[in-house]
């Protein structure tokens, strides 16, 4: 059975190429445009690997990695940053709320999928 993961990103084109992507190496994928819509879909069923933007409407990134840690479900899921913001401050950021890894937009589509091999093994 393919692994199933959700993408997180407020950019439909983020989305559609990251998806694209994914697809490619037969991994089943979701969508959502924001952290919330993200943290309603994780309450109802259950990913392998999430894969979020940090800036978006309604919640960003990191207040979403806070609450899918807050899970028993997802304590251990592997959840990386996929965003534009590159500050070494946002990084320890997102370790301090439980991201597993950060990668910096635009994103290579081998290097996402060498990353999703990785954690997913």
């Amino acid at each position: 059975m393919s692994k199933h993961i959700l993408i997180v990103d407020d950019s439909p084109s983020i989305r559609q190429m990251v998806e694209m992507t994914l697809k490619s190496a037969s991994y089943q994928v979701t969508s959502a445009n924001d952290g919330q819509a993200a943290l309603e879909l994780c309450q109802r069923s259950q990913y392998d690997f999430v894969l979020t933007d940090q800036n978006m409407p309604r919640m960003d990134g990191l207040t979403l990695i806070k609450s899918l840690r807050g899970m028993s479900s997802y304590r251990s899921t592997p959840i990386i940053v996929l965003t534009t913001e590159a500050s070494d401050s946002m990084k320890a950021q997102g370790r301090a709320a439980g991201a597993t890894g950060w990668m910096v937009k635009p994103f290579d589509p081998q290097k996402l999928l060498a990353v999703a091999a990785k954690v997913l093994s």
